[in-house]
């Protein structure tokens, strides 16, 4: 069994993994452009969906496609991202606008890897599909008067199929531990994304995950979470 097929045979037994960075870095191979994929999350701009009060997030956001069998997604127009109240009861039912990915990260070496290997991961679980694919670039800002929260929404679904979180850069923060749940909301397990590259994989039809807030160590620093959120769900 491949390290590949040892992931996926993992995800199928527990609904989710735990991927360190060593074994997600085997799996990626050679990412050139690293750094500057990593830098380009200076670059976010804030989310002024969020209600009042929550004034800690920037984000960027695009959207991509596959086909069934394919190994390489295509570009999509910029679209609205949507979720559903069952899934986001703070904010769903609304379509919700972001800047767009920037067109240097979409076109990289890193971000087209990272994409790829989620269709090489995911795909042969429903290999007749064709996806719709969402990416998102997050990072969750923490103060000493107000923690930062990576899933306001609490423990939740993001109503797709399948979903990689995966750490770009942890700066001066505490806690940001992910918890994953059973859909009878039982804790199933937990682990924190420390080093870039680690990941959580998630079928995210039969669990529930969240995160806990993250808090400055040095209140006198910028703090920050930055991590990429890439979603796969069937086309209907």
């Amino acid at each position: 069994m491949t390290d590949l097929e040892a992931l996926r045979a993992r995800i199928v037994e527990r609904g989710y993994a735990f991927e360190p960075a060593a074994a997600l870095r085997r799996a990626l191979g050679g990412l050139p452009d690293w750094e500057a994929f990593a830098a380009s999350w200076d670059r976010l701009v804030l989310d002024t969906h969020l209600p009042d009060g929550h004034r800690y997030r920037r984000r960027r956001h695009a959207t991509l496609s596959a086909t069934a069998g394919a190994r390489v997604a295509r570009r999509e127009a910029h679209a609205p991202h949507y979720q559903a109240r069952e899934y986001n009861r703070l904010v769903g039912g609304i379509e919700r606008w972001f800047e767009p990915v920037e067109d240097v990260v979409l076109e990289g070496a890193t971000f087209q890897r990272i994409v790829g290997f989620c269709l090489e991961l995911f795909a042969p679980l429903q290999p007749r599909a064709a996806w719709h694919i969402e990416c998102h670039q997050f990072r969750i800002e923490a103060r000493a008067e107000a923690a930062g929260q990576p899933t306001p929404e609490g423990v939740h679904r993001d109503g797709v199929d399948y979903v990689l979180v995966m750490l770009v850069r942890r700066e001066n923060i505490a806690s940001g531990t992910t918890t994953v749940h059973a859909l009878d909301d039982r804790p199933l397990g937990s682990f924190t994304l420390a080093e870039p590259l680690d990941a959580a994989l998630v079928d995210d039809s039969r669990v529930k995950h969240g995160v806990t807030a993250v808090t400055p160590v040095d209140a006198t620093r910028p703090a920050y979470r930055d991590v990429l959120v890439v979603t796969l769900r069937r086309k209907k």
